[in-house]
C-alpha cells in the first residue's frame, strides 16, 4: 500500500507523487481529453451543460481546461494560477456562470478533476498527503494561516488521513540529495510561477542512510509571474490607456493604476472580468480623452484573451533566455502587438525584482551566517532559473562546478513524498 503523497500544487503546474518505500517514487499519471500526461497545468474551466442539469457546470483541469476554453469562446469561464489567490484576504470568492466559488471550492474542484483523471492510479489509500507551501505567498500582502487554512480544508474533504505542510525548496532539496555521493551543504533556489524560495540544509549519510538538518530558508513572493507582469505592463498597458487621463467635470485626472495591475496579472483577468472595477473601467470611455484604448482594454478583457496573452509573453520571456532579441506578438492588440524587445530592456523592466530575490537569497545566508564557500552544492530549478539576468545571480557567486539544475516539474511533488515516508516527519514540516 502507498503511505505517502506528495502534492506539489502550483502557480503554473500541479504534480503528484507516490512514495512506495523509502527510496522509490513515481508520479501519479493522468488521462484526460487533452491526453496523457504526468503534470497538469494549474487552469480549470467551466461551462453549462443542459444535459447535465440546469445549475451543473461541466468542469475541466488542465490542458483539457485550456481545449475547452479554446474551443468554447464566450461560453466557457476560464481560471488559470488558481495558487495565486490561496493567501490574499482581498480574495473572498469569484462567481461562475452565477455560483459562488471560494478559494477551497476552486482547489476542490482542480484536485477531484485530478482524482478523476487519474482513474485507478489514485492513491485513495494513501496514509498521508504531504503538501508543498512557499517560503512567502504570493501577493503584496499575503496571509500565509489564511492560505494554510484554505488549503487544509480543500484537502481535508478529499478525505486524506494525515495532512502535512512542507517547505517547497527543502522538498527540493531533498529529491536532489538522494543523489548525492557524500556529505554537502545544498542550497536550493525554487523558482516558481509567483514565488521564489531558497533552502539551506546541510546532508550526510550515516551508515548508508541519508540524514539531513535543515539550516535556513527564506523567499519572496514574486518570480516568473511577476517578470511577465512587466512585460504587460511596458508592451500592452500603455496601448490599453495606461498613463491616460479622462475628464471629471472641470478637472483631468489619470485613469485608475489599479485597472493596469489588475491587467497586467493577465492569469487573473477572470476574476476582473466580473469585478466592480471592470464596470467603472466601463463608466470611463465616454469621459476618456484616449476613448479607442479604454476600448481595446474592455474588448481584451470581454473576449478573454488573457490565456492567448500569457501565450505570447511565455514565448517572448523564453525567446529572450536564449537571444538577445526576441518578438513579441499578440494580435488581439492590433499592428502595436507586433514589435522587436531587446533582452537588455527586458533586464532593465526587471532590475528591481531581480534586486529582491538577491536580497532575499542574501537574507538566508545572512540568518544563518553562512558564506558562499561553505556550500557544496547550488540546485536551481524552475523555468525561471533559466532567464539569464537570474542565473547571472548565482553564477557571480559561485563556481559553475558546483551549480545544477535539474526536475523542474517533478523535484518538488518527489521530495514531499519522500519526506512523507519519514518517521521523522515532524522535523520537515512547516506550519
Amino acid at each position: 500500500m502507498t503511505n505517502a503523497l506528495g502534492l506539489d500544487f502550483g502557480t503554473t503546474n500541479t504534480v503528484l507523487a507516490l512514495a512506495d518505500d523509502a527510496a522509490t517514487t513515481h508520479s501519479v499519471r493522468f488521462s484526460s481529453a487533452a491526453g496523457e500526461t504526468d503534470s497538469m497545468r494549474t487552469a480549470l474551466s467551466f461551462m453549462k451543460d443542459a444535459q447535465l442539469g440546469a445549475r451543473a457546470l461541466k468542469v475541466e483541469a488542465g490542458q483539457a481546461a485550456i481545449r475547452q476554453f479554446i474551443d468554447n469562446p464566450g461560453e466557457c469561464r476560464f481560471l488559470q494560477s488558481i495558487k495565486t489567490f490561496a493567501a490574499s484576504p482581498l480574495f473572498q470568492a469569484t462567481l461562475v456562470h452565477a455560483r459562488r466559488f471560494e478559494f477551497e471550492d476552486l482547489m476542490e474542484v482542480f484536485l477531484k478533476r485530478l482524482e478523476a483523471y487519474a482513474g485507478d492510479g489514485w492513491p485513495g489509500q494513501a496514509k498521508r498527503i504531504v503538501a508543498g507551501r512557499p517560503v512567502h505567498f504570493a501577493g503584496s500582502s499575503p496571509d500565509p494561516e489564511l492560505a494554510l487554512r484554505r488549503y487544509n480544508e480543500a484537502l481535508t474533504r478529499l478525505g486524506f488521513p494525515e495532512i502535512h505542510y512542507v517547505y517547497e525548496p527543502v522538498a527540493a532539496a531533498f529529491y536532489f540529495a538522494q543523489h548525492l555521493t557524500q556529505d554537502a551543504t545544498v542550497l536550493v533556489a525554487d523558482f516558481g510561477g509567483g514565488t521564489t524560495d531558497y533552502s539551506l540544509i546541510r546532508f550526510e549519510r550515516r551508515g548508508g542512510q541519508l540524514s539531513a538538518v535543515p539550516v535556513g530558508h527564506s523567499g519572496v513572493g514574486l518570480a516568473g509571474d511577476q517578470f511577465d507582469a512587466r512585460i504587460i505592463e511596458h508592451l500592452v498597458a500603455p496601448e490599453i490607456g495606461k498613463d491616460s487621463q479622462f475628464k471629471s467635470f472641470d478637472k483631468l485626472l489619470d485613469v485608475p493604476s489599479n485597472y493596469y495591475t489588475s491587467f497586467s496579472r493577465w492569469n487573473q483577468l477572470s476574476v476582473f472580468k466580473t469585478s466592480r472595477e471592470f464596470q467603472d473601467l466601463k463608466q470611463l470611455v465616454r469621459q476618456s480623452l484616449e476613448p479607442e484604448k479604454l476600448e481595446l482594454f474592455i474588448d481584451l478583457v470581454e473576449h478573454d484573451e488573457g490565456y492567448p496573452l500569457y501565450q505570447a509573453v511565455s514565448a517572448t520571456k523564453m525567446a529572450l533566455s536564449r537571444d538577445d532579441e526576441a518578438e513579441f506578438n499578440f494580435s488581439p492588440l492590433g499592428k502595436a502587438g507586433r514589435r522587436s524587445v531587446k533582452r537588455a530592456d527586458f533586464e532593465s523592466w526587471i532590475a528591481s525584482d531581480v534586486a529582491r530575490i538577491e536580497e532575499a537569497l542574501d537574507d538566508v545566508l545572512a540568518k544563518t551566517g553562512t558564506d558562499t564557500g561553505a556550500i557544496d552544492k547550488v540546485f536551481l530549478t524552475g523555468g525561471t532559473s533559466f532567464v539569464p539576468a537570474v542565473r547571472q545571480i548565482f553564477t557571480r557567486r559561485f563556481d559553475a562546478s558546483r551549480i545544477e539544475t535539474g526536475g523542474e516539474l517533478v523535484s518538488i511533488a518527489h521530495g514531499l513524498a519522500l519526506i512523507g515516508q519519514r518517521d521523522d516527519i515532524a522535523m520537515w514540516t512547516a506550519a
